[in-house]
């Protein structure tokens, strides 16, 4: 008999918010998922390297774990020197867990790039994916994903606990309008960001004094006074 699924969600998390919380406790929820797993990496292979250093922004992941339950950190990714892909991550967790399901959670933006990711065929053999939605998004399927969907799709919740992986289950969760780009410009800016992220990791971000140069924004006015910056 198989085990409750686990969540993966992974990221850099530079910051984590609420734009990478809320929909992974409402797949918690809908799903009856057992635990959430957050995966901060190291070395992403998709974009530029984070500002804040991995102890960071492990520190602010941990900070966000511990107030959500069932949400736990897995520093894996961190003890890697060479980019984290995701198919390598998945089959080190179904070694580990060999009767479990893993549902991998993502954006529909995601989904419709997985061609682009490394070896983006193999995800299925590992895990499911748990795809949730963004604000104001017609999805115009590429065929290649139109023929995934067609062949993996679920609206079953259930599905995700009788096989250890290969469905594709849409969320139906709120939509959250936010990246951490936008984000950081908002910190740069010394704007007010409560209610986007957890109250903890805004602390932190003030404590450490994290995100007070602008460098991603030129339009986004001058940098605050007296912080240190984010790691390149």
């Amino acid at each position: 008999m198989l085990k409750p699924p686990v969540g993966i969600l992974g990221g850099t998390f530079d910051p984590v918010h609420i734009g990478h919380l809320r929909p992974a406790i409402e797949a918690r929820d809908a799903l009856g998922l057992a635990e959430i797993r957050l995966i901060p990496n190291h070395i992403p292979p998709h974009r530029a390297n984070p500002l804040c250093s991995s102890e960071q922004r492990l520190a602010m992941v941990r900070l966000a774990a511990a107030e959500n339950p069932g949400f736990v950190v897995d520093e894996r990714e961190l003890k890697r020197d060479k980019p984290s892909w995701t198919i390598d991550t998945l089959i080190e967790l179904r070694g580990e867990l060999p009767d479990t399901p893993l549902c991998f959670l993502m954006g529909m933006d995601s989904l419709l790039t997985l061609p682009s990711w490394h070896r983006w065929q193999e995800l299925l053999d590992y895990a499911h994916l748990v795809v949730s939605l963004r604000p104001g998004w017609q999805p115009d399927y590429p065929a290649d994903i139109a023929g995934l969907l067609a062949r993996h799709g679920t609206r079953r919740a259930e599905d995700l606990h009788l096989k250890l992986s290969g469905h594709i289950w849409l969320a139906d969760n709120l939509p959250i309008a936010l990246s951490a780009t936008r984000l950081r410009d908002l910190l740069a800016r010394g704007q007010d960001t409560r209610y986007l992220l957890p109250a903890c990791v805004a602390h932190y971000i003030e404590q450490e004094g994290l995100y007070r140069t602008v460098a991603e924004n030129p339009q986004a006015g001058p940098a605050q006074p007296g912080g240190k910056p984010g790691h390149p």
